[in-house]
């Protein structure tokens, strides 16, 4: 099982470029696989008011890149309102190039309403973000394609969806959520990846019983189920004591990848006390 360190508070000190190297450095150095931010514009309402920082995803993602040199850098995940797909597979692409291939896609139909008022970005109602939704991923993989013809579609018009440079490798494909009728109808058709929330209370027969859903829509659109990456976004309890032994009962659905969310504002003594795990939960 692979591990990711996802990062939610950037309430780090000024300034907040070396804590973030800091980071960067930290979780390299322990072993994880993966980096991840929040897209937001504002904080949570839950984790502090408006006025908490909140960097912008890709711009951090891009530093990142610069100051690690292993890890896959990706937002967790990319809310489909925020920028134009064309735009989006353009930042994408320069992402993986700069980063030597590293860049991951995790993409959703957005749902905090509240930033979008504030900073007047629009919310369209939920069914067309995932109309949205479905038309940037197709959008995005013709653009990291050879075909540079033009798209046409219900929301979005494109006279020629070329990208270059090209990615350095195919840039994975992960659609976040655990919605049974839409999302995850939509990881089975397009993505390589899902992502799933789990916690003490949404344990493994949770998981479990999304998977089968994801199983049988993967039956209905004729998709290897097997082939789909199975991750999550770990909220619960993240005391690093048999952490591995915690998440074994996920590895043994499929796991094979498990996203940490710290929330408090020293997510590197998170990262040096989990070190010990990772060799463990490679292993699983």
């Amino acid at each position: 099982m692979r591990l990711g360190l996802h990062l939610v508070n950037f309430d780090l000190g000024e300034p907040v470029g070396p804590a973030l190297a800091a980071i960067g450095a930290g979780v390299e150095e322990a072993g994880f696989d993966n980096l991840s931010v929040m897209d937001h514009l504002l904080q949570l309402e839950f984790m502090g008011p408006p006025s908490s920082p909140m960097l912008e995803g890709y711009t951090t993602l891009g530093f990142l890149a610069a100051h690690t040199s292993t890890v896959d850098l990706q937002l967790l995940v990319t809310g489909v309102t925020y920028r134009h797909p064309g735009v989006l597979g353009k930042i994408v692409a320069t992402l993986d190039n700069l980063s030597g291939g590293r860049a991951v896609l995790g993409l959703g139909a957005a749902w905090y309403e509240g930033e979008h008022r504030a900073l007047g970005v629009p919310f369209p109602s939920l069914a067309e973000r995932f109309e949205r939704l479905e038309e940037t991923v197709q959008i995005l993989r013709q653009m990291w394609s050879p075909d540079d013809g033009p798209y046409v579609g219900t929301h979005y018009r494109l006279d020629a969806t070329v990208c270059s440079p090209q990615p350095v490798r195919p840039v994975p494909l992960m659609i976040g959520g655990s919605g049974e009728r839409r999302t995850l109808r939509l990881v089975a058709t397009y993505a390589d990846a899902c992502n799933l929330f789990a916690n003490d209370d949404l344990g493994p027969a949770a998981i479990e019983a999304k998977l089968a859903v994801l199983r049988r829509h993967c039956a209905e659109v004729g998709r290897d189920y097997d082939a789909i990456a199975k991750t999550l976004l770990w909220t619960g309890d993240c005391d690093p004591t048999g952490f591995a032994e915690r998440m074994k009962p996920y590895a043994d659905l499929g796991v094979t990848e498990v996203h940490v969310m710290h929330l408090g504002t020293e997510p590197l003594g998170l990262v040096r006390a989990l070190a010990p795990q990772v060799e463990v939960l490679q292993q699983l």
